[in-house]
């Protein structure tokens, strides 16, 4: 072989080697582009999720601003108990539903009776019912000094790993801490109780029928004849009395500065998104506080649907 022709061959062989190492430079290159477009694509779709949620607060809060509004400007003789309205606002359509708190039943407040009756409405049977509302009034009753805590031996006896909180109820989830609960049961109760009522009484008014049932003294021929009667009832308490018949001790009509607000909102693309707020007019620091926020509520659920508020 001659020295011309392995000159030729040893060029050849670089050259070869050149383009091999050009080749795994582009599709080094190659792969880092598509890298990069999966992490914009991906980061662009945070920043639209992260828009989405900040647009949904927003509106959420100005639901709660134009409710307050509402609630404060009719004064306290004349606010409504409860109400409805709808705006648009930032490419989205906006319904308002607001309700007093006491169309709930309070877990602190309410009367054994009335617990028991709620929970036999509920599907429980008359016995256990009794049992879950003596378990409750249990939970948030503090034993008299010097006395043994049959409460919290309880507990104790059926191996859990925390007492009962004998004080006031501080969210309605602690429903599932107490004990005997069934897990669906909780899930039924949870749209017709609060904490933020502040009365033993509901108001009948507004009070989905789940609630309405519970009174003291209802029966369910009473309830069909009570709201076949209720869209025509005022405020007028011998009214009401004589509307609730058996149940009339609790024709009265508690008053209470907690309201709560259900925001659908239903953006042009087609989303949808519910968030519920409750809240507390007057304060030290503003017209209102805010008591409880809950995004993603499903809306069917809530007894201001139920009601046909």
């Amino acid at each position: 072989m001659t020295r011309e022709h392995l000159r030729v061959t040893a060029k050849s062989s670089e050259r070869g080697f050149v383009i091999v190492a050009v080749l795994w430079i582009l599709a080094a290159l190659a792969a880092l582009a598509t890298i990069l477009s999966v992490y914009l694509s991906n980061s662009a779709q945070a920043l639209a999720v992260n828009d989405t949620g900040l647009q949904a607060e927003a509106l959420v809060s100005a639901s709660v601003e134009l409710t307050t509004y509402q609630l404060l400007l009719a004064g306290d003789k004349a606010r409504p108990s409860h109400g409805s309205f709808q705006f648009r606002l930032d490419d989205a359509d906006v319904l308002v539903s607001f309700a007093s708190e006491t169309a709930r039943i309070d877990l602190n407040f309410s009367s054994k009776d009335m617990l028991a009756n709620f929970f036999v409405g509920l599907g429980a049977d008359q016995v256990a019912a009794k049992e879950y509302a003596d378990r409750i009034v249990g939970w948030r009753t503090r034993p008299a000094a010097n006395t043994a805590n049959d409460e919290e031996a309880l507990y104790g006896a059926a191996g859990l790993a925390y007492s009962p909180r004998q004080s006031l109820f501080t969210h309605v989830n602690e429903l599932s801490l107490v004990l005997g609960m069934p897990p669906a049961l909780v899930d039924r109760a949870l749209p017709f109780v609060t904490i933020f009522n502040g009365s033993s009484n509901v108001d009948v008014l507004i009070a989905p029928p789940e609630v309405i049932v519970a009174l003291p003294g209802m029966t369910p021929s009473n309830l069909k004849d009570f709201l076949s009667v209720r869209p025509g009832l005022s405020t007028d308490t011998s009214a009401i009395a004589d509307a609730l018949g058996p149940a009339k001790a609790s024709a009265t009509i508690p008053k209470s500065t907690s309201f709560r607000i259900l925001t659908a909102i239903k953006f042009n693309d087609g989303r949808r998104t519910s968030s519920e707020v409750v809240i507390a007019l007057g304060g030290n620091e503003g017209p209102y506080r805010v008591l409880s926020w809950q995004d993603d509520v499903e809306a069917g659920r809530s007894p201001l649907k139920r009601s046909g508020l």
